[in-house]
């Protein structure tokens, strides 16, 4: 049976002082998890605010445990981008 999941980025951009700051942020973090990765990512909450965002990233697979080793490939990627404005990452499952 197929397995869907995301994993679900909280951020804190301290450094942000503007909205488009903190587009330039999610903007890079969302095109490289999906060239990267081929999953698909949207920001998903925060987007009025200028130093907080929540981004998801969301992948289907044949198999739970594909699924699992993906969405962990991405949250390691996504912790490389991010380091220390990283505060959060939760993976569900449906």
């Amino acid at each position: 049976m197929a397995a869907v999941g995301v994993v679900t980025f909280e951020l804190q951009i301290e450094h942000a002082h503007s909205l488009k700051d903190k587009r330039q942020v999610v903007k890079s973090l969302k095109d490289r998890l999906r060239s990267r990765f081929n999953v698909a990512v949207a920001e998903i909450d925060h987007q009025e605010l200028w130093q907080r965002g929540v981004v998801a990233a969301v992948t289907i697979c044949s198999d739970r445990k594909t699924a699992e080793e993906a969405l962990q490939r991405v949250e390691d990627e996504a912790s490389n981008i991010l380091g220390p404005m990283l505060i959060r990452a939760e993976v569900e499952w449906m």
